[in-house]
């Protein structure tokens, strides 16, 4: 990565690899060497991770946040990536899942989650229910996102 600044507001969190770090006023803070970091507002919490995606990205955002402990976390991802690729109908969701398993893969970890995060308005697509389209859409000729989509992975 090298050189990056980041800017923070009063009372915001950071995790740098693995520590939490909290400022107590804005700040601005210049990276000057490679490092794995989380903003604050990219964290997602476990109750948000109601998707196969979300699910995907706090998976993946386990494995920037604990780097010490990271064997549980790469053992779910690969359960995941295998049950989401053999589930997904969606080409653009099947092939974006390959990118975000390389860049993993190749250690590339806040590049993934970037990538999950792009992949989260296909998926949402994806999965609302044909009744709750637009009926523009629902009603159109042609297969409404919904039929193209995940089948049926979120757990509760």
């Amino acid at each position: 990565m090298g050189n990056i600044k980041l800017y923070l507001r009063a009372n915001e969190r950071i995790f740098i690899n693995g520590a939490v770090l909290r400022v107590d006023r804005k700040v601005s803070i210049e990276l000057l060497n490679d490092t794995t970091f989380l903003l604050e507002n990219h964290i997602m919490q476990k109750e948000d991770a109601d998707t196969p995606l979300k699910q995907l990205y706090f998976v993946v955002q386990l494995l920037l946040m604990d780097p010490v402990n990271t064997e549980p976390s790469k053992k779910m991802f690969r359960t995941m990536i295998i049950d989401i690729l053999e589930t997904l109908e969606n080409e653009d969701l099947k092939e974006g899942i390959k990118e975000v398993d390389i860049e993993v893969s190749t250690g590339k970890i806040f590049s993934a989650l970037k990538m999950i995060r792009k992949l989260f308005p296909i998926e949402q697509l994806v999965l609302i229910p044909r009744t709750n389209l637009p009926e523009s859409i629902a009603y159109s000729k042609e297969p409404a996102a919904a039929d193209k989509g995940v089948k049926s992975y979120v757990t509760r």
